[in-house]
């Protein structure tokens, strides 16, 4: 394959101003894509254009909370008004809300929904738009989470975003695939201010903050490792060597790439006529609930002290 060149696209990558969004930035800006960094807070996305810049990218800032319509529009009008065009959307911006179905509030829910599923919907929408009205193509990269593959404890929120925007990652690739747009949905895993607060990651990624590398049982085994090694998947996607891949869900962390599977029917039965409560309940634990499939995200397997 020739190398990843993205001389000439413009990216906009929301919520990009710290952590895996702005490893996403660099990365896109290294194989020479302009970017549009956004955050909420109008500092941090200015301090994170700075440091594109210093490395020889080219970016410049719009800080709006993403969610609306009408920041969708604003972020990709800058990308149109500063570089003249968009091939390249990644989604990124996110937040928390995390608490139990009994404890969480109608706010706590639709907070997270709004910034990550309704967010992402309205900026692919407008990117959307304007890659069709240029009839070039484009890239549409989605932030999904191992959460939303698998559902997580105390997440009802953020999983449910995130199995939804997997959803929408495949929905899309369908309605956009005569404009030439691919649309992924990827999956990240890496040590962010999210996964410090996971006590078996905490003391590895305090340890990573003093210069100290993750142990090989994290990178490989468990596929984590830091937001740089995630930021790979982004160019990639973006680039001509990936102009065939699209509606997948692609796992990356550490020194482990993924393809995560569509939900597809494991085991089957049949029952002339149909089906009543008591022939379920005959036939079902020894045909369709013989593989019942486990929930949540598996614990990491950490070597004994």
């Amino acid at each position: 394959m020739p190398p990843i060149d993205l001389t000439g696209k413009a990216a906009v990558v929301t919520g990009s101003g710290r952590g895996l969004g702005l490893a996403y930035a660099h990365a896109l800006a290294a194989h020479g894509a302009s970017v549009v960094v956004n955050d909420i807070d109008a500092a941090v996305a200015e301090q994170a254009v700075k440091s594109l810049t210093e490395a020889g990218g080219t970016a410049v800032a719009e800080a709006v909370p993403v969610g609306t319509a009408e920041a969708a529009d604003r972020l990709v009008q800058r990308a149109v008004e500063e570089f003249g065009r968009l091939d390249i959307l990644v989604t990124n911006a996110g937040i928390l809300r995390d608490k139990v179905l009994w404890k969480m509030t109608d706010d706590d829910f639709d907070a997270v929904l709004t910034t990550h599923l309704r967010g992402t919907f309205t900026c692919a929408r407008s990117a959307a738009v304007r890659m069709r009205a240029q009839g070039e193509g484009g890239t549409l990269v989605l932030v999904g989470s191992p959460a939303g593959q698998r559902g997580n404890f105390g997440q009802t929120n953020y999983a449910a975003a995130k199995a939804g925007i997997a959803a929408m990652a495949r929905t899309w690739s369908m309605e956009l695939a005569r404009a030439d747009i691919t649309v992924n949905a990827i999956v990240p895993v890496a040590a962010t201010a999210m996964t410090e607060t996971i006590p078996a990651f905490a003391p590895y990624i305090e340890a990573l903050h003093d210069g100290e590398p993750l142990p090989p049982f994290l990178r490989q085994g468990e596929g984590f490792g830091t937001p740089e090694d995630c930021a790979a998947l982004v160019p990639f996607l973006a680039s001509e060597a990936a102009r065939g891949i699209t509606g997948q869900c692609i796992g990356i962390g550490g020194d482990k790439v993924a393809l995560w599977s569509h939900p597809q029917e494991i085991r089957v039965a049949y029952a002339d006529g149909g089906w009543t409560p008591q022939t379920l309940a005959d036939a079902f634990p020894a045909s369709v609930g013989a593989e019942l499939q486990t929930v949540g995200i598996p614990a990491p397997k950490l070597p004994e002290a």
